[in-house]
């Protein structure tokens, strides 16, 4: 088994990936990338413009160009957008150039974490409050065909750095 140079965290909106995989990079002392911020970089403007002004698909579409300038990376812990290993090929990508981590959340966690934030995430715009419950669950669970490919599982609520690595260590080169 090859060792992993790159590590994908991978999950719904909430569920702590940029968080997680700071800390992580820092206990690696690997670098971290944030694929949102390299998508904003690419289009030029901020993901609920490209959104409101160019539509999903486009974000989307920016987004796996992103994504496929990581293989020259390496030693580096990149967080995914939620939706990042549920377009095209996108999942067969990271799998076959990293070690994928999916940070796994209940539906009643991520509302308590996303419920004050839905103006700054442009899938739950327009979505109501009441209504948040149901359209996370029901995303997650479209999902998690997706996130469930992921070669290491975690119970994203609580994420020990150290129980992390030690799940890990035997995957990555360092």
């Amino acid at each position: 088994m090859q060792k992993a140079s790159k590590i994908f965290l991978i999950g719904f909106m909430g569920s702590g990936k940029s968080t997680t995989g700071k800390k992580l990079a820092s206990h690696l002392t690997w670098s971290f990338m944030d694929l949102d911020e390299q998508v904003e970089n690419i289009a030029g403007m901020k993901i609920p413009d490209i959104f409101s002004q160019r539509g999903e698909l486009y974000f989307r579409q920016i987004e796996e160009v992103a994504l496929r300038k990581t293989v020259s990376e390496s030693r580096t812990v990149i967080s995914t957008g939620g939706g990042t290993p549920c377009y095209k090929d996108n999942m067969d990508f990271m799998l076959a150039n990293g070690l994928t981590v999916y940070l796994r959340m209940t539906p009643a966690l991520l509302k308590s974490r996303l419920s004050e934030s839905t103006d700054e995430r442009p899938l739950l715009n327009n979505i109501d409050k009441r209504a948040l419950s149901d359209f996370i669950a029901q995303k997650l669970e479209e999902r998690e065909k997706w996130y469930s490919r992921a070669e290491i599982k975690i119970d994203g609520s609580f994420t020990d750095i150290s129980d992390l690595y030690s799940m890990i260590k035997n995957r990555i080169s360092e």
